[in-house]
């Protein structure tokens, strides 16, 4: 059943197929038409500096660090409807983040929303990798992503109108988008039986020592992706003036190519395997964090924007990585543990790097380039082959050794 995306009418419904590509189209609406506007938002009605979004970016982080609990709140609730519950609060807090234009009203609004964000990205990953079998997930996983691409650019590209044509305040559009995200959150709920788990999952929280290698990519991803995340959207606005209207644009355009490009990374990873893909991911990532550094054109900049964007679609080779060498049952904790560890960074660079920024741009992207450069060094521990018990190349020279 999971095998095969053609599926009847009927099914289509009813599957956890459909639910993922629900979520997968939900998540966005309210997630990217918030991250398309906070800059702009913040900066004009806020005033904000670096100091400022970098504390707020590092607050947004918090509940991420404390994806953990996941596995606590599991005990009273299922996982599925965790994942859907988790998804209106993301909703609600980006409707309520316009009526609070304030440096503390948009650090409780964005709280708020980044709880709701983080949990239902952790379960929908563990949901992710418990109904995939380990051969469909590469292809499967970049189809989703290429799924959230197309929504996400029906969505910047409506926001574009609503903001140049219609010129709506950023309240109206901020409503309108935590509101759709509210009303599918309800479908999910009214709609879909909760399907039962192919294994039952651990109830406590999982920390083995032979995912040490998972760990160590999750972690230094997140320090990355954060300097991207915040810092490369903000020197758009901060260093070369573009409104709210050209950021929408670019994200437009960004995730044009990832709706082409997605479900073919999908495939590249399944066929040549995570080691080299991730190796593509990080030397081009190291290209361009130097590059922002060093960049002085506006356009140059929305094309090096572009083009990272790209390279962390490949991120996925981490979660099949991970689904290859990993014990089915611990899948549910992992998940919120990986989140865990992907933010320990994460609640700290924001905040700190908001201080580098004042004193120099370039410094925080070069210190992003390091990031991806230990990230490449780890990604060569990754075994052609990972499975249990053959985790990272250390194990598999020792066992090629015992065997000989």
């Amino acid at each position: 059943m999971l095998k095969n995306f053609k599926l009847s009418s009927k099914a289509y419904l009813v599957n956890p197929i459909s639910l993922l590509i629900l979520m997968t189209v939900a998540m966005p609406i309210a997630f990217n038409a918030w991250s398309a506007m906070l800059n702009n938002f913040v900066v004009e009605r806020a005033a904000f500096t670096g100091v400022e979004i970098g504390i707020l970016q590092s607050l947004r982080e918090v509940p991420g660090f404390l994806a953990f609990t996941t596995v606590f709140i599991l005990l009273v609730i299922k996982e599925q409807m965790f994942a859907v519950f988790a998804l209106a609060l993301l909703g609600l807090g980006v409707c309520m983040t316009g009526f609070f234009p304030t440096v503390f009203g948009l650090y409780f609004t964005t709280v708020l929303m980044s709880i709701g964000f983080h949990y239902f990205e952790a379960v929908k990953q563990s949901l992710s990798l418990q109904w995939l079998s380990k051969e469909e997930a590469p292809q499967v996983l970049g189809r989703l992503i290429a799924i959230g691409s197309l929504t996400s650019l029906i969505v910047y590209g409506f926001l574009w109108f609503l903001l140049e044509i219609f010129k709506a305040s950023y309240l109206v559009n901020f409503f309108i988008a935590g509101g759709l995200c509210m009303i599918l959150a309800l479908v999910m709920y009214l709609v879909f039986p909760v399907f039962p788990a192919k294994t039952v999952q651990n109830k406590n929280l999982v920390l083995r020592k032979r995912y040490w290698l998972y760990y160590l990519l999750t972690f230094l991803s997140g320090a990355r992706r954060q300097i991207f995340v915040v810092f490369a959207a903000f020197l758009m606005v901060e260093k070369f003036g573009y409104s709210a209207s050209q950021v929408t644009l670019l994200f437009l355009i960004n995730y044009a190519f990832n709706w082409f490009f997605a479900e073919r990374i999908g495939q590249l990873i399944g066929e040549f395997g995570e080691r080299k893909a991730l190796t593509l991911e990080y030397i081009g990532l190291i290209i361009v964090f130097i590059s922002y550094g060093l960049v002085n054109n506006a356009t140059l900049a929305a094309g090096l924007y572009i083009l990272d964007h790209m390279f962390f679609a490949m991120a996925i080779a981490i979660s099949t990585y991970f689904q290859k060498i990993a014990d089915p049952k611990d899948m549910a904790s992992s998940a919120g543990v990986s989140f865990t560890i992907n933010h320990i960074a994460a609640v700290i660079i924001p905040a700190a790097l908001g201080l580098v920024w004042i004193w120099s741009h370039s410094l925080v992207f070069y210190i992003g380039a390091c990031f991806a450069l230990l990230s490449l060094i780890a990604a060569q521990y990754i075994p052609k082959a990972p499975s249990p018990g053959q985790e990272t190349s250390f194990e598999t020279q020792f066992t090629g050794a015992i065997e000989k």
